[in-house]
């Protein structure tokens, strides 16, 4: 009984933003099919977006988005910000869905992306401090893979990366680590999809870790799939402060999912895709940027006391 508790205090842990969606194909400036799954962050004084725009062929760029309170008043690149390179082999079919963090020891914001050729899908790394000029890295981890972030800062002086390859058919999220951002080693699974559950088709990253006090927080999609189609929703993971690999509480139930009109119907129905969180601590609020329906951008908002109390109430893992 004392889960039904923990489930309805899932339920109501997000509240979606009133103007919802913040951005659409409406407000860009030149010609597109969708705008969704955008990365976040803080940049001088308001938030950046860094989003997956795709064009009228079919294939994604990122182009970024800027607003003070990271909800309204949205500025736009009047051109894509980083579009595929013609002479790199692995971004031929496009740039999609980024994760940024920002590495203080580097003084440099890492951008980690999905390139996609006909090699299939790679996880990629650019490295910006302007969000004008990048230095593009190229792959981190053969494909097929994706859905990946790094940390923002080492431990026991090795970076750490999340990613989803997939394997056989399956779809786990796995961690490596990597002495210089190039070579990566001591690959192992950190999430595996649960049979039978919500998250029991296939798993990803959402957005970046965050760090509170009791770990890395980290937030996840999950697919299952229907006779009518699949339905991307989205749980909670806790990990280990200073050995991340290490999973320590996971919920059971999912904590948003598509509900609203603009979550259910667009270029794919049923999507809410987390890839963007930043952290208010002037209000303790975090705002959670998600690609909605694979068209639109949202924003969902959660008090972080209330994320932490929920989270340290999930099962604890034995792994």
């Amino acid at each position: 009984m004392a889960s039904f508790g923990r489930e309805k205090l899932a339920q109501t842990l997000f509240r979606r933003y009133d103007g919802n969606p913040i951005l659409t194909v409406e407000n860009w400036p030149y010609p597109i099919n969708s705008v969704f799954n955008p990365a976040a962050t803080r940049f001088k004084g308001g938030i950046m977006l860094l989003n997956r725009v795709e064009d009228l062929r079919g294939f994604s760029h990122l182009t970024t988005a800027f607003s003070r309170d990271g909800l309204s008043n949205w500025e736009i690149d009047d051109f894509p910000t980083m579009m595929p390179e013609s002479t790199t082999e692995e971004q031929t079919f496009g740039l999609e869905d980024p994760r940024i963090v920002w590495l203080e020891e580097q003084q440099q914001y890492a951008i980690v992306y999905t390139s996609f050729s006909e090699g299939g899908a790679v996880v990629s790394l650019a490295i910006t401090k302007n969000f004008k000029t990048f230095a593009r890295l190229g792959g981190m981890v053969p494909p097929e893979d994706k859905d990946a972030c790094l940390f923002p800062r080492r431990f026991n002086g090795r970076f750490a990366l999340i990613h989803r390859p997939i394997v056989r058919g399956e779809a786990h999220i796995w961690m490596s680590l990597s002495p210089d951002l190039k070579h990566w080693g001591d690959h192992r699974v950190l999430l595996h999809t649960r049979h039978g559950y919500w998250d029991g088709a296939r798993i990803g990253l959402g957005c970046q870790p965050i760090e509170i006090p009791e770990g890395w927080l980290i937030f996840y999609h999950g697919v299952r799939r229907t006779t009518a189609n699949q339905i991307y929703r989205m749980g909670i993971a806790l990990l280990d402060k200073e050995m991340p690999w290490k999973v320590l509480r996971r919920s059971e139930e999912w904590v948003l999912g598509p509900r609203e009109m603009y979550e259910r119907i667009g270029d794919v129905g049923d999507v809410t895709f987390v890839s963007g969180a930043v952290v208010h601590e002037e209000t303790n609020e975090l705002f959670l940027y998600y690609g909605a329906a694979d068209d639109k951008v949202a924003v969902a908002i959660a008090d972080m006391d209330r994320l932490r109390e929920y989270v340290m109430k999930c099962p604890e893992v034995y792994e």
